[in-house]
This record gives structure tokens, C-alpha cells and sequence, in this order.
């Protein structure tokens, strides 16, 4: 049941919505739930969500929240994500608690994954 008062759903643009799908389930093993040809859904990956058909994409650059994944294996994920098609904008770095790297997706979104 969705808590009162919290965030429950995202939604992110992308300018090649079959590609994102492509993407994510190869990368993250994800499924979505197609409604109609400008957007899908997907659930249980720690936050529900969508994409929808967009000429825009979600940018750090451009001032767009970051959504970041957490791994175990830092270096493993990162190979998944490239070999699924996402390109590394940010190789591994460390941060204060850990380390991480920022990577977009084909429909052009950014997102970072971290590790301890």
C-alpha cells in the first residue's frame, strides 16, 4: 500500500523508448507493462516508475534529479551496463561513504550506480 505523504513513482522521458526497455532488461533483468506505444512501466526495482516518449532526456547537466542504483560489485555492473548498450559518462570515482560512476542509457537518461 502506498505510504501517505511519501514518494512513490517516477517517471523519466526518453527519446528511444523500445531502446530504454532493450536496455534496462538486459542490464537489469527488468519487465514492463507497455500502455500504448509512448509509455511503459515498471515495478519492483526498489521504486515503481515509467518512461514515456520524449525529444528530452534526464541530465545532471541540465539540472534533472539523479536516480542512483546501488551494487555489491561496482566493476560487474558497470560491464552489464555497457554491454547493454549505456555508455559511462563518469568513470568510477570515490566519494565520502564509497565510490560510483554515472552512466546514460540509449534513450539518453543519466544515472549513477554506487558501491561501499
Amino acid at each position: 500500500m502506498p505510504m501517505h505523504e511519501k514518494i512513490n513513482y517516477v517517471e523519466y522521458p526518453s527519446r528511444n523508448l523500445e531502446a530504454t526497455k532493450a536496455f534496462f532488461q538486459a542490464a537489469f533483468g527488468w519487465s514492463f507493462a507497455d500502455y500504448g506505444p509512448e509509455y511503459a512501466a515498471f515495478s519492483d526495482q526498489g521504486l515503481d516508475g515509467g518512461f514515456f516518449q520524449s525529444d528530452t532526456a534526464a541530465s545532471t547537466d541540465n539540472g534533472s534529479a539523479l536516480i542512483v542504483f546501488y551494487s555489491a560489485r561496482l566493476e560487474e555492473t558497470q560491464a552489464r551496463i555497457t554491454a547493454a548498450g549505456g555508455r559511462i559518462v563518469r568513470p568510477i570515482f570515490a566519494f565520502p561513504g564509497g565510490r560510483r560512476f554515472h552512466f546514460t542509457e540509449p534513450g539518453g537518461n543519466e544515472f549513477a550506480v554506487w558501491s561501499e
